[in-house]
């Protein structure tokens, strides 16, 4: 059975290339069928082309607009009310499709998903989740990464929850590691928010809510492997992953630059290269498939503006693998559990 995800077609900044490419990938190796939205005027004619007579459960939905990466994100959503982005969620919240997939303007993205699909019961503010690289191996989801620059200590604490479901259900860790962003590991480090939030964790760690609470992390946290999970308000997430961004593409090109300056031969190129590309391979985004938006109802997925065909392919996988898991049933389930209530069936 085929699982329907959308695709904005014209989210990145390359669009519509990367996106076609990488729904035709992704039909080729999952089982989806995939709603590619934006100007059929445009989208038909180039899909056809590449398709070249192969039949794939591919189809093209009309929008007369999209918003671009220059857009002021709350003057696009109110202006542009057939945009790709509008009528793709529009499908999900009708029940046409399961999951949304977009490369497009962040912002947007965020405001157009939580007007459209609306939030989950029991949750609060949705939260961008972004999925870091480790030096085990293991990846580390990190929310919220910037929906949300306020937030108080419940908001933490759903972070948390919502963070945990989408490892276990998603990444397959059956029970997560979560972690407290925060300055210090001691208790009395961080600021109100940190140490207010702390004793809430630790209390739905007793109640096995949360499976296993490590208390506050530091920073090195987020790569070394020790967690699964760490919940932290938008802003400090921001911050922190625009600047893992700005030394993964440092650390790139001074390894670059410094492999030319030193290698002599033939056979130690291409050794380097092969070993430099490994190296990539590990920081790449587009391994990832871009950032869950948690707490929406439904799949929602959000790209890098420079997603490749890859990038496209890895998306359409994830939102496929929240859409099977159920992820959105599984997040109102915690949260109800957390709060000593019931969850209500939608």
């Amino acid at each position: 059975m085929l699982t329907d995800i959308v695709l904005d077609a014209m989210g990145s900044e390359k669009g519509p290339e990367p996106e076609i490419r990488g729904a035709i990938a992704a039909c080729r190796h999952y089982p989806v069928r995939i709603h590619l939205v934006g100007p059929e005027d445009r989208i038909a004619p180039a899909l056809k082309q590449h398709l070249m007579g192969e039949r794939l459960p591919i189809e093209v939905v009309h929008a007369s607009e999209w918003i671009s990466m220059d857009d002021k994100a709350a003057q696009a959503v109110r202006q542009k009310r057939d945009s790709s982005m509008r009528v793709g969620l529009k499908l999900v919240r009708e029940g046409k499709a399961r999951g949304f997939v977009t490369a497009g303007n962040t912002g947007a993205a965020m405001a157009t998903a939580k007007m459209v699909l609306g939030t989950l019961q029991g949750v609060d503010r949705p939260a961008l989740a972004t999925i870091l690289p480790t030096q085990t191996g293991s990846p580390c989801v990190m929310l919220d990464s910037g929906a949300n620059v306020d937030s108080d200590p419940h908001n933490i604490v759903q972070f948390a929850l919502m963070g945990q479901i989408y490892a276990q259900n998603v990444l397959g860790i059956p029970k997560p590691r979560i972690g407290l962003l925060s300055i210090g590991e001691e208790d009395s480090k961080g600021n109100a928010l940190t140490r207010e939030t702390l004793p809430l964790l630790r209390e739905l760690n007793a109640r096995n809510v949360v499976y296993q609470f490590l208390g506050n992390v530091e920073g090195r946290d987020l790569f070394n492997g020790r967690c699964d999970v760490v919940a932290c308000d938008g802003f400090v997430g921001n911050v922190a992953l625009k600047t893992t961004e700005g030394i993964a593409k440092l650390v790139s090109e001074s390894l670059k630059q410094t492999l030319k300056a030193t290698i002599t031969s033939q056979v130690g190129a291409l050794l380097s290269r092969k070993a430099f590309k490994n190296f990539k391979r590990r920081l790449d985004y587009s391994e990832y498939g871009g950032a869950p938006l948690l707490g929406v109802r439904g799949a929602c997925i959000i790209g890098h503006g420079s997603s490749n065909e890859t990038a496209i392919l890895n998306a359409i996988r994830v939102a496929s693998q929240f859409a099977q898991a159920d992820v959105s049933r599984h997040i109102e389930a915690a949260l109800a559990a957390a709060n000593g209530t019931a969850a209500v069936e939608a």
